[in-house]
């Protein structure tokens, strides 16, 4: 198996509650490696280049039921406060991502995922309310996805290769 890469962002409420020490350690408790990490303060412009016009089906589900634009709420939080840009690197690093991220929505998410863990808000609620529903971090969800996201996030120069103690064990004869 290939190593490749993903995306994570820890979004504004992962930030202000201090939750960025805690949500690292879980992917590199799993094994996976920050290849680049920043802070970054993303403006309109560029929150709109993340959240691209090809919306999900789900979230066209939801802007169609409760008639509210997903896309610019999407826009809207993820300009709340600074965000945490990492690139990881592992053997499925996507997949392992995602499952120890856990489900979009928190209330979706079992207990030991991320979202499961810490975030509380559920979207019934939050449709219910008219509030975004604040899941603390984003990861790409295919390679297609990773490989757009890091080119906009990271430039070649910010991307670091090393070995940590996995990439001994596991790729070197």
């Amino acid at each position: 198996m290939e190593k490749e890469k993903t995306l994570i962002l820890i979004k504004p409420d992962g930030v202000i509650r201090n939750l960025v020490g805690k949500i690292i350690m879980r992917f590199e408790d799993a094994g996976l490696k920050i290849i680049g990490m920043k802070m970054v303060w993303a403006d309109e412009d560029f929150a709109k280049k993340h959240y691209r016009e090809e919306l999900d089906e789900r979230y066209k589900e939801v802007e169609k039921k409760y008639g509210r634009n997903v896309r610019n709420e999407l826009v809207k939080y993820i300009k709340e406060g600074p965000v945490i840009a990492i690139i990881l690197e592992g053997v499925d690093a996507i997949k392992v991502t995602r499952k120890i991220v856990g489900s979009t929505y928190p209330n979706e998410s079992p207990s030991g995922t991320i979202r499961g863990d810490f975030a509380h808000i559920s979207k019934d609620f939050a449709n219910a309310k008219n509030v975004m529903v604040r899941n603390l971090i984003h990861a790409s969800k295919d390679k297609k996805n990773a490989d757009i996201e890091i080119k906009l996030w990271f430039n070649e120069k910010e991307m670091h290769s090393y070995k940590t103690a996995h990439d001994i064990i596991c790729f070197e004869e």
